[in-house]
Formats: C-alpha cells, structure tokens, sequence
C-alpha cells in the first residue's frame, strides 16, 4: 500500500521524474453510505514496490510460489489457474486474466500521484457507471480500504484498489452469482494475489490513470502466438465448403506449458476503449 517505502529513504531522495504528475486529485464527494470505507486494516504483505525490495532479491519467486512477470506487475499464480491475454487493436497485450475454477482476477497497475487518494476517486467513478448500466452497486470495506462490488446480469464484480507510490495497482474480482461476496474463496484468493504483488513503476512519464504496460514472458508470447495460429487454422478450416474437405484433417496439439509457465487460453480480443465500467472492466 502507499507507503510501503525503505524507511531510511527520504522524500527528496526518490527520482524528480514525473513532476507534471504531482498535481492534487480533486476532492472525491462520493459517499456510498455513512461509514469510513477508507480504514486500512493491519495487511500483512504487499502489494509490493520493487524498488522497496532488495535490489537482488528475484522477484518472481513469491512468498507462496512463483510470480508471472508482466513487466508492470509480478502476479503470484494460484494452482491450476490459466491465463487469458486481452489484446489491444494494435496487437499488444493490453491486460492478462487468472482464470480459476471459482472466478476471474485480473491485476493492473496505473499511474498515478506521489499522493494517495487516486483510488478512492477511481471507486466513485466506477461506482457511478456501474449504476449507469442499472447494477446493483455498494461500497465495502477491505483490507485495503474501499472496494466496489457490483451486481449485473452477467456476474458478479468486485474492484480493489490500492494506492502506492505513483502508482495504483487494482485487482477485478468477476464470480458468478453468490460467489464474489467479502467472505467468498473467490475473494480470499484475490485477496492474497494482492498481497504478494509486486509492482514495478518504472522511470517513464506517464498520465494519470494510465495503465502501465504488460509485457509477456517471451515462452507465455510464442505459446499465444502458437495458439493464435492454431485457432486462425481452425477457423480457415470450418469455413471451407464441405465438398473440399476431403480425406482426414491433420490434427493440432494445444500449446503446451514451457519453462513452468502455464498454457494461456485463447486471446481475446480487446473491445474499443469508450464503453461504460461495465463493459470495460466486466468481460
């Protein structure tokens, strides 16, 4: 969370860069309900800054396993879950999805102030277009303070935001009906994800609120590839007339996990940017 800084590191000796970053965020009047939503408990853990770590610590070996390095965060990997890779028009990996037997947790990381506050004007914003799609949206309160849990037609959503030090890292939590509540195993898995995050800010300039960059582990990038080609074949196939399909179709093998690493599944790919919170954040 903010402040999880060496503690014999002053202000003036973090870096000067991203000074045109460094203007206030305007005061959030959004008030779910009477209630503080913004107390932080006693967290044990991250998520983490790298730059807080030791310098040659290796930061893909977890507290509890291994972290998938997606250049902007280290995301520790729950047994038996798989990964979804949402594309960007341009072809770049624009967010990538654990995908369990319980639900779907998404981690990113975004730019933001040297000060806290960006998450709690994110959660206003989220919480009002979510009530623009007609979702049933209330405040919580977390480990790290405010969640945002929505219920639509499709699934059940909860958002976790923490603020570090420029930057806010944010889990998405989507569970069928039921599923997704603050004691369900779908949210204590989401919960300990978060804890053993590592977040590496980077020295680029960036606007607020941008979403860092994802970068794929060259093994995870041909295995999508792999699986892209795979898929393009199958589609070439089906759409060939039935009188030019002749004699037994020459059969593919699904990407196989190299290095440890897990198969991705098939990528997806990512919608326009305009949209409501819904349609953004609920896929």
């Amino acid at each position: 969370m903010f402040g999880r800084r060496k503690k014999n590191e002053s202000e003036e000796d973090r870096p000067g860069f991203f000074d045109d970053a460094d203007a206030a965020i305007p005061a959030d009047d959004y008030d779910d309900a009477e209630g503080d939503y913004d107390a932080i408990g006693d967290v044990d853990g991250g998520p983490y800054d790298a730059d807080d770590l030791e310098s040659d610590a290796d930061l893909t070996v977890g507290e509890v396993g291994t972290r998938l390095d997606l250049g902007s965060v280290l995301v520790p990997m729950p047994q038996g879950a798989q990964l979804q890779v949402e594309m960007a028009p341009d072809g770049s990996p624009q967010a990538v999805h654990l995908v369990t037997q319980l639900g779907r947790i998404t981690v990113a990381a975004y730019a933001a102030p040297k000060s806290p506050g960006q998450w709690r004007e994110v959660a206003g914003d989220l919480a009002e277009s979510l009530r623009g799609d007609n979702a049933a949206v209330s405040i919580e309160n977390g480990p790290w303070g405010r969640e945002v849990f929505a219920v639509t037609p499709n699934a059940d959503l909860r958002f976790i935001g923490v603020d570090g030090y420029r930057w806010m890292v944010r889990c998405v939590v989507a569970g069928p009906s039921g599923g997704n509540t603050a004691d369900s195993d779908l949210v204590a898995t989401a919960r300990a994800i978060l804890r053993d995050t590592v977040v590496k800010r980077g020295t680029e300039p960036h606007p607020v609120r941008t979403p860092l960059p994802v970068v794929l582990p060259q093994a995870l990038a041909q295995q999508l590839a792999a699986a892209h080609q795979q898929q393009l074949a199958q589609q070439q196939a089906a759409a060939q007339p039935a009188s030019q399909q002749s004699g037994a179709q020459p059969a593919t093998a699904p990407a196989q996990p190299q290095d440890g690493q897990p198969a991705p599944a098939s990528p997806q790919q990512r919608r326009g940017e305009s949209g409501s919170a819904m349609q953004q954040l609920g896929r």
